[in-house]
């Protein structure tokens, strides 16, 4: 990887990608660190200070994806979730509604609709979350009602508490079109998939403040420790990523005209995590709900189904809170490989251009085939995904301490950091490729 990127600085059009990259970058995490206008900056320090990284629920997430952005209110404190939920939507809906899936199927042109809805969408979803966010912080819930002498929002400045507000909340919004911009710049002049680069800047971010904690509270054989086990989790996951089932396709030769097409062989990469990080990101969604539900109960009084809830489907460290997980990941991602994945499609459009799987005939015969080799792949996927996304809930038991609940040396954080940083490698090396091609001769 190393060497792919010496070589990549070495050459001058690919150095100038690498380098405006570097720079959407650095707007990107001087926007996370800009606080919002009536915001109270010295208060938010004071509030993460006091509960030290204590959130709870789908707040882990979103701010370790916002790269500590969220809990500090910033002009990029939604980060790029607004995005990624609004294409996550736009791709379940295209399964079911019909001129959704009519425009995916048009080519370049349909897609470019497509990217322009999911842009409307992400702005919408922008202003609902930078909404919550901002009525959560307002009522002292964002850091848990634990910050009510801090402020967040000072009061009685002799500006209207509306105006206050809608400022935030459209500077919030603002700030996540802006990200998205970015990203999209990334992409098309810089190298690797520009969200995937932005999330990827996020959770590096917050990896030498969470390692440094550990140190300074379980001493240094213990960091050691956990740097060892994640630099084996890393491995074993990059291993994992690349893995694939490769259905072997021959194309039969057909006379187009004058000319002779076809005749050659080829291979579909079935991957065995070819759901990648949406049935983890569901998981965790959905396991947000029990704790919205407690914000219903008497606080002052909770009852013997509050405190159950509190104890088995919060804390992470439950073994309730961890089959649940394990088991939500498990199902969504059969769910989410069977919706982006149509057998019946790829077997008919083999079948259109000549197309077929030696052995098998063509048609409906290919597609149960490719469906019976993808239920089958699915399962050590789901299995894997799973215990990688459940490592940081045991690294919460071996720790002994609920500081840690947005650990980032496990779970999601290593599953986008791998796949980010392969597919990345992967762009550049295949850039030098084009430009160092030799052939035969030297």
């Amino acid at each position: 990887m190393l060497s792919a990127f010496l070589s990549a600085f070495r050459t001058p059009d690919l150095r100038k990608k690498l380098l405006f990259t570097v720079g959407i970058i650095a707007i990107y995490r001087l926007g996370a660190t800009l606080p919002s206008p009536g915001v109270s900056y010295g208060n938010v320090q004071k509030c993460l200070d006091s509960i030290q990284g204590d959130t709870t629920g789908v707040l882990n997430l979103l701010n370790l994806f916002s790269g500590g952005a969220l809990l500090q209110l910033s002009v990029f404190a939604l980060g790029i979730m607004p995005y990624i939920t609004a294409s996550i939507i736009l791709q379940l809906l295209t399964v079911v509604i019909p001129r959704l899936e009519q425009l995916r199927k048009e080519g370049q042109a349909g897609q470019a609709k497509i990217t322009q809805y999911t842009r409307y969408l992400t702005l919408g979803l922008g202003v609902l979350q930078a909404s919550a966010f901002v009525a959560l912080a307002r009522s002292g819930q964002l850091f848990q009602n634990r910050c009510d002498q801090f402020p967040i929002i000072p009061e009685g400045l002799g500006i209207p508490d509306w105006l206050t507000l809608s400022v935030l909340v459209m500077t919030m919004t603002a700030g996540t079109g802006v990200v998205m911009w970015l990203g999209e710049l990334i992409t098309d002049r810089g190298v690797g998939n520009g969200m995937s680069v932005l999330i990827f800047t996020s959770i590096a971010a917050r990896l030498p403040s969470e390692g440094w904690q550990i140190k300074n509270s379980q001493g240094w054989w213990k960091f050691f420790l956990v740097i060892a086990l994640v630099l084996v989790v890393i491995t074993a996951v990059t291993f994992i990523e690349q893995a694939q089932r490769r259905i072997p396709v021959q194309y039969a030769k057909r006379m187009i005209g004058r000319r002779m097409y076809g005749g050659t062989s080829t291979y579909i990469p079935l991957k065995v995590n070819q759901a990648g990080v949406i049935p983890v990101i569901f998981g965790s969604s959905l396991l947000y709900l029990p704790q919205l539900a407690l914000q219903f109960f008497d606080q002052t009084n909770p009852g013997k189904t509050q405190a159950w809830i509190q104890n088995n489907l919060v804390a992470p460290d439950s073994p309730i809170y961890i089959a649940v997980y394990f088991l939500l990941i498990i199902f969504f991602t059969y769910f989410y490989v069977s919706i982006t994945f149509n057998p019946t499609e790829v077997a008919d459009n083999m079948k259109k251009y000549g197309g077929f799987v030696p052995g098998i005939r063509p048609g409906k015969p290919t597609a149960d085939y490719l469906d019976f080799i993808l239920s089958r792949i699915t399962l050590p996927g789901a299995l894997y995904l799973g215990i990688v996304s459940i490592l940081p809930n045991f690294f919460f038991i071996w720790l002994d301490n609920q500081q840690y609940q947005n650990f980032p040396f496990g779970g999601t954080a290593v599953l986008i950091m791998v796949g980010v940083g392969l597919e990345t490698v992967k762009q550049i090396e295949s850039q030098l490729m084009q430009r160092n091609y030799e052939g035969f001769l030297r």
